[in-house]
């Protein structure tokens, strides 16, 4: 039997030593590397001070470049240039970023297409951007997996201004024709906005190959850089159209002129900055994406797609429907699957150290990532079946947690 070379990595993700770790889709595991990470920054804090915002210190450059020089970082995970993506807070900060820099006066192209697959809170907040006459047309999943590619195609038509998507379903791992949709928008006349959270880092994406106008992306999950790491890239000849309303002095070219009358906006991708970012978070992100740089995703798509068959394989042989696309080509890194009494098997698994998550009306959401082994697939679809015949699960009926 030949051996897994992306296991030499367990070690150096604590969390595997305690639990099987099955859910890399919602947050990645920590690498042990954070600890250090962490800790540089708690030592330039106390020993720079208010010198670190000016100052480089230790393996990092100062505080002020540092959502660029992370986001450089990112760049090659997404086929970008150096200098073009930049960490902002979390996707809803992004969205409203970029949705206040866009123009949506020409009453002519009124339409902004989405799905109902889409992440409810990246629509949440394109709606609350829209002004009176623009109408969200919303394309509707015939499976619970996929989105037809011909209807959505469709809808991009010359009366569209934007087609906000997520690259990859977030309940059933459906890879999005994005090659296409970028085509078809271009060749209206319509931008783009792709949300690659569940793209980056286990499928191969290049954002240059593709021509994509924007990609709003976090490291939150497939990154394994956790919370407060989004980044967002923009197509380098579009930056200087941008106009956003949702700003503040780290987009000024002079911030330290403290010129209240007058804002210049600066030409890169600090353009689209705001104010004071989390520091300690930018620290905390760079471990994970450094262990991805090292890997390479096309390794880590090639293990992925071989695990996820082997998950729906033994799904289909113990009897539970496959939410998340058959065909490995169309299928990122997570297999739903829907055993009877879904809900309350999900607890269950959680309780005997088997950490996945559930989403309502998809199923149990089961995402193997380099750093998980064969067996513990197997363990994770057996004990399923454990639960359904030892009626574990029933003490989970009478109630809901909060948090699922």
């Amino acid at each position: 039997m030949s051996t897994d070379p992306l296991l030499k990595w367990r070690p150096e993700f604590p969390i595997l030593e305690k639990c099987t770790y099955l859910i890399s889709n919602s947050l990645g595991a920590m690498p042990r590397a954070v600890y250090d990470s962490l800790a540089s920054y708690a030592d330039t804090w106390s020993t720079l001070g208010v010198g670190a915002w000016g100052k480089p210190f230790a393996d990092n450059p100062t505080w002020w470049e540092l959502n660029g020089a992370v986001g450089d970082k990112i760049a090659p995970l997404m086929g970008a240039p150096v200098g073009t993506v930049l960490v902002h807070q979390n996707a809803s900060i992004a969205n409203s970023i970029l949705f206040s820099a866009l123009d949506f006066s020409d009453i002519r192209r009124n339409k902004v297409v989405i799905t109902d697959m889409d992440f409810p809170s990246d629509v949440y907040v394109l709606r609350q951007w829209l002004p009176e006459h623009m109408d969200m047309h919303m394309v509707k999943t015939h499976d619970g997996i996929t989105i037809d590619t011909d209807e959505l195609l469709d809808a991009i038509d010359d009366t569209t201004r934007l087609v906000s998507l997520s690259h990859v379903l977030f309940k059933s791992a459906y890879i999005m024709p994005a090659q296409e949709i970028v085509e078809k928008a271009h060749e209206v006349g319509a931008q783009v906005l792709l949300n690659g959270y569940h793209s980056i880092g286990i499928i191969p994406v290049d954002v240059t190959a593709m021509n994509v106008d924007f990609y709003i992306g976090g490291t939150l999950k497939w990154m394994c850089g956790g919370p407060g790491g989004v980044f967002m890239y923009v197509r380098p000849d579009l930056l200087s159209t941008l106009q956003p309303k949702v700003t503040g002095w780290f987009a000024h070219k002079q911030p330290f002129a403290f010129d209240i009358e007058h804002f210049d906006l600066r030409e890169d991708a600090y353009r689209l900055m705001n104010g004071t970012p989390g520091i300690a978070s930018l620290y905390a992100i760079q471990p994970g994406v450094d262990v991805l740089n090292q890997i390479g995703v096309d390794a880590i798509r090639a293990k992925s797609m071989r695990q996820t068959r082997r998950l729906i394989d033994l799904a289909d042989e113990l009897g539970y429907e496959v939410v998340s696309p058959r065909d490995d080509a169309a299928r990122a890194g997570t297999v739903t699957v829907a055993p009877p009494n879904t809900y309350e098997v999900s607890r269950e698994l959680i309780e005997r150290g088997i950490i996945i998550d559930y989403r309502e009306g998809a199923g149990i959401r089961i995402a193997p990532h380099f750093y998980n082994s064969d067996a513990e697939i197997e363990h994770t679809l057996y004990t399923i079946r454990d639960i359904l015949e030892d009626g574990s699960w029933r003490q989970y009926q009478k109630s809901r947690d909060f948090v699922t």
